[in-house]
């Protein structure tokens, strides 16, 4: 580790582009140590490629990165043995035992036999995959494949552990547990760098977290930060009519933050707006719906999330973005 290392991974003015696409436009990202940043975006917003270059799998066309003070693209075998990375899929041998695939992992980072067996039996123990140490992977559910691939991405002991979007397919049950997994991590000390499209992923596991779409930095932040910046308190309605949802901003206008236009689910009949304050809110909505005589069917307070986060930086949900374009060089989505 360099001393004059302030962070354990900086990024600066990153670009790629694959033909006409521009996967990166100048990213710049900073991890303290000890600490994950959540990097937090569609398929198709440049997460994927932006881990590709950190871990040395992939050059850009303009910027500078360093992993422990050490240059990224100049000594890239220097930073190859301070990282771990797990990718979207656990790369995981289905042939081999957990015990290993683990094992393996460990001779290829030219461990002494003794020593990859003792590593590879202490993550088997400490991941929860004594019992299966010995069966085939195969045979192995999606969430113990994916404690694997992490647990294989440790062998090595790195100082920064890269997640790209590590509970994508994963079960409700699986994801929980994977989060309290990155928790332990991270309170032994690992720095990580955790991309995802689920917002409360980022919310519940990121100490910072960095919005990227269409290959651009939009905003950064902590979830509190991010979320203060929405504006306070939102109250969202449902109505009994969804044709009357393009009413509801001008009808309430008094009581919603100004030039609030609300993120409308007509699906739902369904509309939410920030507020200035809560106190007293929702009574005053319905007195003011009633006299503009549109029936409401439910109002209630809320706080805001990262999705109104989102919404508010791009105009649409995260679940909405339509990938802009596929990382030929990754083979998939950038």
């Amino acid at each position: 580790m360099h001393a004059a290392a302030t962070h354990a991974v900086t990024a600066t003015g990153l670009v790629k582009n694959f033909g006409d696409t521009e996967a990166l436009r100048g990213i710049d990202l900073e991890i303290e140590r000890a600490t994950v940043l959540g990097v937090l975006g569609p398929n198709g917003a440049g997460k994927t490629t932006a881990v590709r270059i950190l871990t040395t799998l992939l050059h850009p066309d303009a910027g500078s990165a360093t992993i422990d003070g050490i240059d990224v693209f100049a000594h890239p075998g220097q930073v190859r043995a301070r990282i771990g990375v797990t990718g979207q899929y656990a790369a995981v041998d289905e042939r081999l035992t957990g015990f290993e695939n683990l094992r393996l992992v460990g001779r290829l980072f030219h461990l002494r036999t003794s020593e990859a067996r003792t590593r590879a039996t202490g993550l088997l123990e400490r991941f929860g995959l004594s019992d299966a140490g010995d069966r085939p992977v195969k045979g192995y559910s999606g969430g113990m494949r994916r404690r694997l691939d992490i647990a294989m991405s440790l062998i090595g002991q790195p100082s920064v552990l890269f997640l790209d979007e590590p509970t994508t397919g994963l079960d409700p049950r699986s994801r929980l547990a994977m989060w309290d997994l990155i928790d332990g991590l991270v309170a032994e000390g690992m720095t990580t760098l955790l991309t995802t499209q689920y917002l409360d992923e980022a919310e519940r596991l990121a100490d910072r977290i960095v919005v990227i779409d269409s290959g651009r930095v939009i905003e950064r932040g902590t979830p509190q930060e991010l979320k203060a910046r929405v504006g306070g308190e939102r109250v969202e309605i449902t109505l009994a009519d969804s044709g009357d949802l393009a009413k509801v901003p001008a009808v309430l206008s008094d009581l919603i933050q100004p030039g609030a236009e609300g993120s409308v689910d007509e699906a739902a009949a369904r509309i939410d707006l920030a507020v200035p304050k809560s106190d007293g809110i929702v009574p005053a909505v319905v007195r003011a719906l009633d006299a503009a005589g549109i029936p409401a069917r439910d109002v209630v307070v809320r706080s805001p999330t990262l999705d109104d986060v989102f919404m508010e930086l791009t105009g649409h949900h995260v679940e909405d973005a339509v990938p802009d374009a596929v990382d030929v060089d990754a083979g998939g989505e950038r």
